[in-house]
């Protein structure tokens, strides 16, 4: 299945945007802007299709975290645990608002690595 497309709950409409409550000059704000996010929604949705269960995870969540998890040399639990806590982490993988649990379970990390690295060999020249 393709990622859920995030849409406004009615719980939403009280809530701050992180945008609003964050500082927008922070490197990983500033970085995030840069980026073209939808590079990632197109190039790596035909990695992971699915037509059953559970929907993907977003590209963006998937490249915010490997990103995040590579810079600051966290393992997959210490990357989700502080992905919770850090709000700048949350806007830089796409959240509008405060999020107050984990956005995937720590063990998607390595089945996402494994499927990449299947992936990168299959394409890899003298394929």
């Amino acid at each position: 299945m393709k990622p859920r497309e995030s849409s406004l709950q009615s719980s939403d409409l009280f809530r701050h945007w992180l945008d609003e409550i964050i500082n927008m000059t922070h490197p990983l704000v500033k970085l995030a802007q840069l980026i073209d996010w939808s590079v990632f929604e197109r190039e790596w949705a035909v990695h992971f299709p699915s037509n059953k269960g559970r929907p993907a995870s977003s590209g963006r969540l998937v490249a915010g975290l490997i990103y995040l998890q590579h810079t600051f040399n966290c393992s997959d639990e210490l990357l989700i645990e502080n992905w919770v806590e850090n709000p700048y982490w949350q806007y830089f993988c796409g959240e509008s608002h405060l999020q107050h649990k984990p956005p995937v379970d720590p063990s998607s990390l390595s089945r996402w690595r494994r499927r990449f690295l299947q992936t990168a060999s299959y394409y890899s020249p003298g394929n």
